[in-house]
């Protein structure tokens, strides 16, 4: 499939480049340095991204979506196994870590894809 006439490639891949690490501009350059350390400059296009800044944006989805998903496996096992307190929290703790820390850095990307995309050169207010 092409992207000759714009549309909707063109909309939707900008924040699967963001969502996995990549430059949302030109989806080429690496996003981050680090964990969650941002480069300075795309290495493909010479973006600045010392401009974007996703906050605590990313936090907060992270939060909501994995308390969501950990509290309602936590709540079924509850009712259908009836564990010990200790397993629910050998179980529930770390898996509550694993998937904030496994979606905080997608989740990032794609806050600045979205901010790229939105704010254009200038920062945001």
């Amino acid at each position: 499939m092409s992207d000759a006439g714009g549309g909707r490639f063109r909309q939707i891949r900008p924040f699967l480049w963001g969502a996995t690490g990549r430059c949302a501009r030109c989806g080429k350059g690496r996003l981050f340095s680090g964990f969650l350390k941002l480069h300075d400059r795309c290495a493909s296009c010479d973006y600045n991204l010392a401009t974007v800044d996703s906050g605590d944006g990313p936090a907060v989805f992270v939060i909501l979506i994995a308390g969501f998903i950990v509290v309602f496996a936590a709540l079924l096992t509850e009712v259908m196994f009836n564990p010990p307190v200790w397993v629910d929290l050998v179980i529930w703790l770390p898996a509550g870590v694993a998937l904030c820390l496994g979606l905080l850095r997608p989740m990032k990307g794609l806050m600045i894809a979205a901010q790229m995309r939105n704010c254009g050169e200038r920062p945001p207010l």
